[in-house]
């Protein structure tokens, strides 16, 4: 699968996960290089707009992702 096209810009990624590498190394290969529609993130900015996606979701929050859908 290719990378996810949000990956370059992601703010979770780039600021957020920065002093966990490794962590974000697991996530990335899951969510990002993997199955993107897994991605909380991905399923709002897709949805609604990058501009829409709470700076503190983490991909692996579905849950919270259907319930900010609901909302629109």
């Amino acid at each position: 699968m290719a990378d996810c096209e949000c990956l370059p810009k992601c703010p979770f990624f780039n600021d957020k996960m920065s002093n966990m590498p490794s962590m974000a190394n697991l996530m990335k290969k899951k969510y990002c290089q993997g199955d993107k529609s897994e991605c909380a993130r991905y399923l709002i900015a897709s949805k609604l707009g990058r501009d829409k996606v709470p700076s503190d979701l983490f991909p692996n929050q579905l849950e919270r992702a259907f319930e900010i859908l609901k909302g629109f």
